[in-house]
């Protein structure tokens, strides 16, 4: 069985619902996790989705910050989970289970936090909640649940190589590449069982980016990007991967966001 699964940050998708519409009208993922959502649960824009046949929605939101939501042409089971990452109330996750290929898969869909611009927990509070919460994913193994495969998509915030960013040497004391961010990021995915399907796909020195930001004036011809948004999988489904698109074309659409589309497509 084929099946796509996709991941986009789309900061704010009241905002850029045409983009996601676009999206899914082009490229036709069966699952699109959305992050940044930055709606609440009762005003998410669900009914042109289920016009493009995307009946089955689970969002976990908040109103102006945040916010994920997963977008599924299969079928859901009524086993979704929205975990408190750090106790403080921010929709930074979400996961659900679904069936392919006679398989059940958990799909965890995550937005992690910014970090602020210092990397220095005791002058930056937001630097010290993102190595929080990235000390409490290291709980989630890709194995937690007997019979179920999974699936970890979202935007992590973190570029963990030296060739997921334009600079190694320039970015090392830059917020989503110091060693403590990435050496973190690193132990989530091996000590949870995870499998890097970014990288299995397009292994380095091959530079990745799925981000740009707004700051540069041509985001293209400077191309300062870093790979923030990652897909990964527990060990069985790998070798079920048959290719990755970064859809890097999007950073230049109208009113883009700042990171573009990935989209992992396998043969379960």
């Amino acid at each position: 069985m084929a099946l796509s699964v996709a991941t986009w940050n789309i900061n704010s998708v009241r905002l850029r619902m045409p983009l996601v519409e676009h999206l899914l009208q082009t490229w036709q993922p069966d699952i699109l996790c959305l992050q940044e959502t930055k709606c609440p649960n009762d005003q998410f824009p669900s009914k042109p989705l289920k016009a493009l046949g995307y009946n089955h929605i689970e969002m976990h939101g908040q109103k102006g910050y945040h916010g994920v939501a997963t977008i599924s042409r299969l079928p859901l089971h009524e086993l979704s989970d929205r975990r408190d990452y750090c106790g403080i109330g921010d929709a930074r996750h979400l996961s659900v289970v679904f069936e392919a290929g006679g398989k059940k898969i958990r799909l965890h869909n995550f937005y992690v936090p910014a970090g602020g611009d210092e990397p220095d927990r005791t002058i930056n509070p937001k630097f010290g909640h993102k190595l929080d919460f990235v000390e409490e994913m290291k709980l989630l193994h890709a194995e937690a649940e007997a019979g179920i495969s999974s699936i970890l998509v979202g935007d992590l915030n973190i570029a963990p190589l030296e060739d997921d960013v334009w600079s190694h040497k320039q970015l090392l004391k830059i917020v989503s590449h110091t060693p403590i961010e990435t050496e973190g990021l690193t132990t989530v995915m091996n000590g949870g069982g995870w499998v890097d399907l970014m990288r299995q796909h397009t292994p380095s020195p091959t530079k990745l980016y799925t981000w740009w930001s707004y700051r540069a004036k041509d985001w293209e011809a400077a191309d300062r990007g870093r790979r923030l948004d990652h897909i990964w999988s527990s060990a069985d489904l790998a070798p079920a991967l048959k290719n990755v698109d970064i859809l890097r074309e999007a950073r230049g659409w109208e009113r883009p966001s700042d990171h573009v589309p990935v989209i992992a497509h396998f043969d379960i």
